[in-house]
Parts: C-alpha cells; structure tokens; sequence
C-alpha cells in the first residue's frame, strides 16, 4: 500500500480495503558483526529518541501511523497468556500460535464432515501487491498483518474492516532476497516490527503510533547497511528476540534479545564462532568475523528448561569455502541458547563447511518423541534445504534421527561445486525453504512443503578474505546458482512425516516449488496452499484433499486459524511467491496479489 493510498484510506470511513464474501475467487534478508557484542549496550529507545525518529521524516511526508477505527478489544498480552497460548482456543497469540511452533490448533469446528462447506466470509485487499510471508497475529477479534516493506495492518478479524495501518519510511539497506516479511510479535499492549532497515519499532497495539524505534549504533554492528531483519519477532518474559537474515554480505549473525520497555539491548548471541568459543577452531584465520550465519526465522522456546533454538544459515562466502577453512560453526545448526543470558546451550551442525548454500532456514518445531532406545524424550526438529529433516534431542543436541528424502536428491548433492558449471538437486532453493511446517500430537506426524528446483552452481574463486572498508564487489560473491529450468519442471511436495520413525507417512506431490506454511488442526485436518492459487484442506491421516478453493494468487502465506464469539475461522494469504515469479508468469498466473482471505463455514 503506497502512502498516498494510506492517506486515502486513512479518510475513508469503516469497510476500507474490504471486500465482503459469500462465495467465488478472489485475485488479487542481513547479517551482523564484527566481533563480540557486550552482555549489554546503551539505553535506547527513550520518548525523546522516539519523538527523533519520527519527527526527522522530511517535510510534507505523510506520517507513518494512519488510525481509521478505535480499537476497543484487550490487545496487550501478557507473558502468562503466551506461556497458556495452548489454552486458548480464541487467538493466535504467537507466530507458530505456541512457544514450540507446531502451529497446531485443538479446534475442531470445522472437520472432514463440513469442510466442504468452508467459503470466504471476506476477502481483505491490503492494496501492496507484493509477495509477503507473513504469520498474522489475532488477540481477541484484532488480526494484525505485516505485508511487503514492513507495512503493518490492523483489521477486524471477522468483517475484514481496517483498524489502523503502519507505512514506515524505510532507510537503506542491502537486502539479499527481496523485500520479504514474516510478521510481527505482539505483546505488552505493542506491535513489535523487525525492519528491512535494521530497525526494530515498537508500536502501540491500539493505534499503530511509534513508541520506540532502536538506533542502529546501539543495536547494530557497522557497516549497518548490510543487516536487515525478515523474521517474526518472538516475544519471551520482557524481551523481543530478533536475527538478521541473509548470510550474502561480509557480517556475522545473531540473535539479540532486546528489552520490550525501551528497545535496549538485554544480550546478543552471534552465530559464528569466535577462537575462545565453543567452535572456535573451526574458523581459519579471521573469517568468523564475516562468516555470515543468519537467522530466517522465528525461534522455538522451551519455557520450561528456559531454552531458546533455532536455525542458522549458510557461511559467507558461497560456493568458494578456501577463505573459511573448517566447518565453520554454528553454521546450517539447530542452536540452543539460554533465555536469561543468551550464553550457548549447545548446536547440532548439519552440514560442516556448507559450499552449497543448504542453510537451515525453516522454524524450529519442538515436540516429545521416543529415542533409539524407546524412551520418550524433548526432541526439536527443522526441516533442512538438504531434503531431510533433523530431529534432536532439545537438551543436549544430539541427533536422534535423520528423516526419509522428502523431495529428489542427486548422487552429486555433497561434491564440491568449481568451476564448472554444475547442477545441483537440491540446489539452494531446494528441499524445505523458510515455510513453517506443522506438528500434530495426533497423528505425531510432522507436515512440511519441499522443492524440486535444480540449480547450476559455478564457482568463481575469491582472491582473498574480505577487508573491511572495501568493496565487497568482486570479493564476496563467491560463484552464481543459477535457476535450471531445463533439467526438470520445478515442482514441489507436501509430505506428512512420522517423527518416531522418519519414515514418511503420504505424499502430495505439487505440479510446482510450494512455499508458505502449514496449519494443523484437532480436527485431524492440514491446510497449506500452492503457486497455483490453490489452498487446500487434507486428511491429517491419509492425505486425501477434502476441500478446495482457488485464491488467483499463489498461496505462499502460512494460514492460522481462530475463533470469535465462538466461531471458527481460518486466515491465509494470496499474494503471489516470492522465488516463483517466473514460473508463475510462464503459466499465465498473477505474479503478485495482495489478498488475506478468512474463511468460515455459513450460518
């Protein structure tokens, strides 16, 4: 949504960017540091801070926070709610609807006898036709929706009418993979966006004005150009946690944890391994410094054993590892850390000296399993680029058990890529991406989306290790990965995966990449959408599609599900793929939408 149209919007009365249904379609990442950061940093965030950065837009902008409907719910959220997020069967307090992300619902409403029946009851055009990977957030009737460009939304989350809406100004910054984001946190009576910027703002959950926004000399490393934010944020006991996402430039990654109050800086972890670390010796020379080891998504927490993990992406460079010598920790990891320190817990390496781009991308999910010896132990699983999913004992790390393949693997999937150009399958769009896979405690299958997309990786050797202060063109890219659609139709897979075995249960097979995310329900029913504007309900159990519905756009949004005045609803987005463009456009569909749809059974 432009910010003249914000504008517009912010005059029109009611039912702004809604349109009402009974039936038919509707169409519509960086890095940090140098170094080590202290436990903590400067104070910021303070009114007077917050009164700057607003006021310092230019003269005539329009402001960034539009008010249009009061909100009159209880939107603040308080830590005991999220740690009951399970309990309660109304909202969608948190980005994976509970601390363990298995986006896992107990509503069972709507199931396999009426879901035939399910129909939009409206359609909400957020007027930003652009790609976005957004999880919404709904607290008691108020869904809140964060689209392309860190434009925030709030809407009444069963008539679709606009609440208020955020367009910030944003400032400049590299960005590696578009201008993607995957929603906000909300807690405290606030919205809590992490920017494309590097800035993290804090708005009021009411109206959308800015109460703080962080400066970046107390929150990032220099240069700041190259760390921006795509994650959710994850909001724990008086902290909002973050990681830059996108390993592309010379940085070193992190998770920070910052106080919800101020914006200060409580402690940060970074993701590369320094000599007199844990790992350490797995770096040559100084190349943890810029070793990359982003952070894509939202962390999984362990309230109980006050754990917080996640996955890391790949090492910096790509493809030419002779600068990194090593297996470059805590690199493509399931890392664990505590919550009070933010110290190491300890890391699960999946693949040692990634040449290859196979981050760990996909959220962690946590959940019980039974070990090689039977017993029933706290497992955390992620879903790896590789085209298997890892599966970890959540206290110590060690692995338990390797999934099946979910989508095609070549024999040459771990040679060393050169100068030649090469494919690759998976290539590093491959295997499971940053969609958000589901968990039922039903079935104890997982669920997760997978990519078939071959890729010709060629390796362009790199002289030497980046130097900061100079330009990195030239020395940081380290070869291309070219898209190779001749080698096979890019096409994708929706699997349900037993995690006592490995072994996987039934198969969806897409006639394109599917990206998105995965909602699972107590009523035995999964729900995910495709690149065809497809978005479908399944048998948890069989895998049969039960129901339908065809949005236009492609379906790349993870949908949630909710209830209202005792009515359930289920939310996704239509709003095109961001990676699937051209696929798109060669099959004559919409690149880009800008749909949030909410379904319902009828009266």
């Amino acid at each position: 949504m432009t910010m003249l149209r914000l504008a517009h919007l912010a005059r029109l009365a009611g039912c702004a960017g809604v349109l009402a249904l009974c039936s038919g379609s509707a169409v519509g990442q960086n890095t940090p540091a140098q170094g080590n950061a202290p436990a903590a940093r400067a104070p910021v965030g303070s009114a007077g801070e917050a009164a700057a950065a607003v006021g310092g837009r230019a003269p005539g902008d329009p402001p960034e926070s539009f008010s249009i409907m009061p909100v009159t719910q209880n939107v603040d959220v308080s830590d005991a709610q999220r740690l009951n997020a399970d309990s309660n069967l109304n909202d969608w307090l948190l980005h994976g609807r509970t601390f363990d992300n298995q986006r896992f619902s107990p509503l069972t409403q709507i199931n396999a006898s009426n879901v035939k029946k399910l129909r939009p009851s409206a359609i909400i055009q957020t007027g930003i036709t652009k790609s976005f990977e957004n999880t919404p957030i709904v607290v008691d009737g108020v869904m809140y929706t964060e689209t392309g460009d860190n434009n925030v939304q709030a809407w009444d989350a069963v008539t679709g009418k606009q609440l208020w809406a955020y367009a910030p100004k944003l400032g400049f910054s590299n960005l590696c993979c578009g201008q993607q984001s995957r929603g906000v946190g909300v807690g405290y009576g606030k919205v809590f966006v992490a920017q494309l910027d590097g800035h993290v703002v804090a708005l009021d959950a009411r109206t959308g004005k800015v109460l703080w926004k962080t400066e970046h000399k107390d929150t990032l490393p220099e240069p700041y150009h190259f760390y921006s934010f795509t994650m959710a944020p994850q909001v724990y006991n008086g902290m909002v946690l973050v990681g830059n996402a996108g390993a592309e430039w010379p940085t070193r990654g992190f998770v920070e944890a910052l106080d919800e109050r101020t914006g200060k800086v409580i402690w940060r972890f970074n993701t590369t391994a320094a000599p007199d670390e844990p790992g350490g010796d797995t770096w040559s020379g100084d190349s943890w410094k810029f070793g990359g080891s982003s952070v894509w998504n939202t962390p999984a927490i362990d309230p109980k054993n006050d754990l917080i993990i996640f996955a890391t992406g790949n090492p910096n460079p790509d493809l030419d590892g002779q600068t990194r010598k090593g297996d470059n920790a805590y690199t493509d990891s399931i890392v664990a850390i505590h919550g009070k320190t933010g110290k190491l817990a300890w890391w699960n390496q999946q693949v040692p000296h990634d040449v290859w781009d196979y981050d760990a991308c996909a959220p962690v999910v946590l959940f019980d399993t039974v070990d090689e010896t039977g017993k029933v132990v706290p497992a955390a699983a992620e879903m790896g680029k590789v085209g298997w999913g890892f599966i970890v004992n959540r206290l110590t790390g060690k692995l338990i058990r390797k999934t099946e393949p979910f989508v095609t693997i070549f024999p040459n999937q771990f040679r060393i890529p050169d100068q030649t150009p090469t494919v690759y399958v998976p290539g590093n769009k491959g295997g499971a991406m940053w969609s958000p896979p589901a968990y039922s405690p039903i079935t104890k299958n997982l669920y997760t989306m997978g990519i078939n997309e071959a890729h010709i990786f060629t390796v362009r050797p790199l002289p030497e290790i980046y130097k900061p202060g100079t330009p990195i063109v030239g020395q940081y890219s380290g070869g291309s990965m070219a898209t190779d659609l001749k080698t096979f139709p890019p096409n994708g897979t929706f699997s349900a995966i037993d995690m006592t075995t490995g072994k996987i249960t039934w198969q969806y097979k897409s006639p394109r990449p599917m990206y998105g995310g995965v909602l699972a329900t107590g009523s035995n029913l999964i729900f995910t959408g495709e690149m065809t504007g497809d978005f479908s309900a399944f048998d948890a159990k069989t895998g049969k599609i039960l129901w339908q519905y065809n949005l236009g756009a492609g379906v790349c949004t993870p949908p949630i599900t909710y209830r209202v005045k005792g009515k359930q609803y289920i939310a996704v987005g239509a709003s095109g793929c961001h990676g699937g463009e051209i696929l798109m456009q060669n099959d004559g569909r919409p690149v880009f939408g800008d749909v949030m749809a909410i379904f319902a059974l009828p009266e």
